[in-house]
């Protein structure tokens, strides 16, 4: 899978895409990188640790986050994209639901769109993404936690979103499917779609799990957000052996050590 310049073995190996938040009001790093300087340190910071890729998102979505309009979410990720852009090489993912946002994200040089409503927030984002030929991550979502079968039907909404960007004409190598952890499910259910995560590869496209520092964690080993690193390593583990090709994480260090070790065992 060709993200970017850079291609992805999605078949063999596990990717990490490294959080930035360049925002005042995320749940776990809210206020530490959006400001220009420190966020181009973390970067840094993120690539020598072994990062793969570049999360950069302008709004916060956490539970009760304050939505913020386009030109001010705009106003804050173009300019770290271009500055990422000028100074390393490495994709760049853009953490957005809204097309006015990802279109400018684009033309400051985003490679991939991660849109934690699997484009069915914004009617125009699968187009968008088709049009610029970039790649997607369609994240499973609900506004309720009510299921009757919640596996099956977590799927069967991937399978919807997989729908609308390929009517749009997104090429099935540039799609990747998240169950998005945190979002739509109550803390069962967050704990269930981690359990059986490969059920999403039943639809054929590479997996993405995003569990960092998230209340899942917090709510399972009793602990802030910022005291969920081991927490999320465990989730990595079972991404690995589940298949997954890319978790979304902040501590990339840790992570990419306990990539390397589960996949080590699992080759031997």
């Amino acid at each position: 899978m060709l993200i970017g310049k850079k291609e992805f073995d999605i078949k063999n190996e596990t990717y990490i895409m490294g959080i930035l938040n360049v925002t005042p009001d995320s749940f776990s790093d809210g206020g530490k990188f959006n400001h220009l300087d420190a966020a181009l340190f973390h970067v840094e910071e993120m690539l020598q640790e072994g990062a793969d890729i570049v999360d950069v998102g302008g709004e916060s979505t956490r539970p009760g986050h304050t939505v913020i309009g386009d030109a001010e979410e705009i106003a804050r990720v173009v300019p770290v994209i271009e500055a990422i852009k000028q100074r390393f090489d490495v994709p760049i993912s853009i953490d957005t639901y809204k097309s006015p946002v990802a279109r400018e994200a684009i033309l400051a040089g985003a490679d991939l769109i991660n849109d934690i409503w699997g484009f069915k927030a914004d009617p125009d984002m699968a187009k968008l993404a088709a049009d610029a030929k970039v790649a997607c991550c369609l994240m499973h979502n609900r506004n309720n936690t009510e299921y009757e079968n919640f596996l099956s039907e977590m799927v069967e909404d991937l399978r919807e979103s997989i729908r609308l960007a390929k009517e749009a004409g997104v090429c099935d190598d540039r799609i990747i499917v998240d169950p998005g952890v945190g979002f739509g499910k109550n803390y069962e259910m967050n704990l269930q779609a981690i359990h059986h995560v490969e059920l999403l590869k039943e639809l054929g496209y590479p997996v993405l799990l995003a569990t960092s520092r998230k209340s899942v964690i917090g709510l399972t080993l009793d602990l802030p957000s910022d005291q969920r690193v081991e927490g999320t390593v465990a989730t990595t583990v079972i991404g690995v052996m589940k298949g997954c090709a890319f978790v979304r994480v902040h501590d990339i260090k840790e992570n990419r050590r306990a990539i390397a070790m589960t996949q080590a065992i699992l080759r031997s």
